[in-house]
């Protein structure tokens, strides 16, 4: 036996050096395919994105992407994101660059096809074209298709203005005389409902033409077969989360039919930086509505999120919201809709929201200040405007030096605190919103506002534009300013109309407008214990 297992020791031994090398060539060359393989394929992926074939899957929906759902793959070079550029809105809104965004195939976005519901926005304002040419085609992206937008100031100037008209679903509206003396017969002011708001100035007077405007465009949205009206200003955002895509059209189509109104709590703009441009663009960090926080939430984290502020919100808390169109419809204030005949069947959205831009830019402070000629004294500015901080911002802007206006800004806007910030975040008080300045940067690099600057040359005539013009500063020169809505209210046409219908309606349907209201404080939990 010992002489066996000496024996075979050897033959094992000269079967394993026979074998030896045949089994490291094979090892090596297999090394070798499986390290090969992997950089082949990596380096073929390369070319193929160099040269424009491939999309990076993680990249392509990122904040930073310029690209979006439903957008084309393009290739922009950074000589054309860092080129410099002339003067003019072109310039603000983007240049064009090939291809045109393809949403809607053309920057028409199918204007006057047979989607339902058709949904309708109005709005006052005075607003310049890079504040209002984003926010049109934002909400053209996710399903708006008519605008009616009373202009005034810059919006009414030639240059805004054409373009503005220019646009398919857009309908501009000048402060005339005609105008004017078309609302002094409404027979708004006969009734009671808004009666607290009249001949008072600044933002009591902004609130008395943004319903007498709204009334009009419930007539226009008729006329056009609208579904649904909503009134927005032009810092405010629709956020249709919640839908089943991201779309106010068939966020919508699924409210049951017995819905008259639905209710859009707003969210308030967060900005992190005191240089802001373009707010639609650069701001992504949202506070978000009581109505769609926990209580214990809310108020577990009230002194922190108000950050010194008189509220929560620096500016209204109530939402906006968008009406069925109806017999007997109207307004009831910017933030409401009412009806004459019945007390209207409201819901309120547990996702979707408003997003409201509120003091982005430290020019709005500045800009706020020169509309208003009230005293910057405590007592005055109650009589213009409504809410404590807008109080209080105007009395900075009024009597600080610009660096005085800038640290209260930064101490009392600006979210600089990033612990802070992220505490909140992950609270749920704070909240990143991302698709609207997706959205928007799109359509900018895709050159569709400069393309809608273009095409406005040719499709207004000198002739139509100036009409309209001549009516407005005839109205300019006649009056030497507009007729205040502290000045109309002839009540001869409309008394009549009126006591008709007092006759057979329920006085609940004449309760008071609803004004903007700031959001519930620490009073209001101590008054439920």
């Amino acid at each position: 036996m010992a002489g066996l297992h000496s024996s075979s020791r050897p033959i094992n031994s000269s079967s394993s050096s026979s074998t030896s090398p045949s089994q490291v060539v094979f090892n090596s060359r297999l090394f070798l395919l499986l390290t090969l393989l992997p950089l082949t394929l990596a380096s073929f992926a390369f070319v193929l994105q160099w040269r424009g074939g491939l999309t990076d899957p993680i990249t392509r929906w990122s904040p930073d992407s310029d690209q979006f759902p439903g957008m084309l793959p393009r290739t922009i070079h950074s000589s054309q994101r860092n080129s410099g550029s002339g003067s003019g809105c072109v310039d603000v809104l983007g240049r064009s660059r090939s291809p045109s965004f393809p949403y809607f195939k053309d920057w028409k976005f199918d204007f006057g096809s047979d989607l339902k519901p058709k949904i309708c926005i109005t709005t006052s304002t005075s607003a310049g074209l890079e504040q209002t040419l984003p926010w049109i085609f934002y909400h053209k992206v996710i399903g708006v298709s008519n605008f009616f937008l009373f202009v005034e100031g810059k919006a009414a100037t030639q240059n805004v203005s054409k373009v503005l008209e220019s646009i398919p679903g857009v309908k501009v509206i000048y402060r005339t005389r005609e105008l004017e003396e078309q609302q002094a017969k409404s027979r708004i002011w006969n009734e009671t409902w808004l009666a607290s708001f009249f001949y008072k100035p600044c933002n009591y007077e902004l609130f008395v033409k943004q319903s007498l405007n709204m009334e009009m465009a419930i007539v226009m949205a008729r006329e056009s077969g609208m579904d649904w009206i909503i009134h927005l200003d032009t810092d405010e955002l629709l956020h249709p989360a919640g839908a089943q895509e991201y779309s106010l059209r068939q966020l919508l189509s699924d409210v049951p039919s017995n819905v008259d109104m639905v209710v859009f709590p707003n969210y308030e703009s967060s900005v992190e930086r005191d240089d802001i441009k373009e707010p639609f663009s650069e701001v992504s960090m949202f506070k978000k509505n009581y109505d769609h926080l926990p209580k214990d939430v809310y108020f577990g984290n009230y002194k922190e999120a108000t950050r010194g502020n008189p509220n929560y919100f620096l500016t209204y808390g109530n939402g906006k919201a968008a009406a069925r169109i109806q017999d007997h419809l109207r307004p009831n204030g910017a933030h409401r809709w009412h009806n004459y005949m019945k007390s209207p069947n409201e819901i309120k959205l547990d996702e979707a929201a408003v997003l409201h831009y509120t003091y982005p830019k430290f020019s709005d402070l500045t800009s706020r200040r020169d509309r208003c000629g009230c005293k910057p004294t405590k007592e005055d500015v109650k009589r213009c405007f409504m809410l404590e901080f807008d109080r209080a911002a105007f009395i900075i802007a009024s009597t600080a030096t610009e660096d005085e206006m800038l640290r209260w800004y930064r101490e009392r806007i600006v979210w600089t605190d990033r612990t802070l910030n992220l505490k909140l975040l992950r609270k749920g008080i704070l909240a990143r919103v991302y698709a609207p300045m997706a959205i928007i940067q799109g359509l900018r690099e895709s050159g569709v506002f400069s393309s809608v600057i273009a095409s406005a040359e040719t499709t207004l005539t000198k002739d139509k534009f100036l009409s309209a013009v001549e009516s407005s500063n005839t109205t300019r020169a006649q009056n030497t300013g507009m007729i205040s809505s502290r000045q109309i209210g002839d009540k001869s046409k409309s008394q009549a109309t009126a006591r008709r219908v007092l006759e057979f309606i329920d006085d609940n349907t004449y309760s008071s407008a609803i004004p903007p209201q700031s959001p519930p404080g620490l009073d209001d939990l101590q008054n439920d214990t």
